[in-house]
């Protein structure tokens, strides 16, 4: 069994765990996810080991991290991409799929700098820049909301 097929089986009892650890550690979760948006209108989507589906690049704040410091170590760590300007916060949302902790801040990403692009690794199997009107079939039903949210003008949603 290859190690991404065996996360994906362990991942829904892990996952509960996590979240046990971090409601004895933590008041509330909170995650940054980044919205990025090349000079092409193109956004940058990755596939993680561990869940199905494309996203939007971002993770957890750790203590004592800032939002902002936490989505451009996400975005090193899973697109090799560079802020290179401030990134714009957008909502924030309660993510009642995960807990009923966690919050996710979106930021809007436009000045940036992907030198190469990165090397799939453990956690991010797959990536890419992809059209508006042609993102991948499995892109997740939160991404796809957010996107529209941000470019088609749909009402900002409260829940992720």
């Amino acid at each position: 069994m290859t190690l991404t097929r065996l996360r994906r089986r362990l991942e829904p009892a892990i996952r509960p765990m996590m979240h046990l650890y971090w409601r004895v550690t933590r008041a509330a979760t909170l995650g940054a996810r980044g919205m990025v948006i090349d000079g092409h209108g193109r956004l940058f989507l990755v596939k993680h080991s561990y869940v199905d589906g494309w996203h939007m690049p971002g993770g957890g704040v750790e203590t004592g991290e800032t939002m902002q410091t936490a989505l451009a170590r996400e975005l090193a760590e899973e697109g090799n991409i560079t802020l290179t300007g401030q990134p714009q916060l957008f909502a924030v949302y309660f993510n009642a799929r995960v807990s009923r902790r966690d919050h996710v801040g979106l930021y809007i990403v436009r000045d940036f700098l992907q030198e190469s692009p990165p090397q799939p690794n453990r956690e991010i199997v797959e990536h890419g820049f992809f059209a508006v009107d042609a993102l991948p079939q499995d892109t997740s039903r939160a991404t796809r909301a957010r996107i529209d949210e941000v470019l088609k003008g749909v009402a900002v949603s409260e829940l992720w």
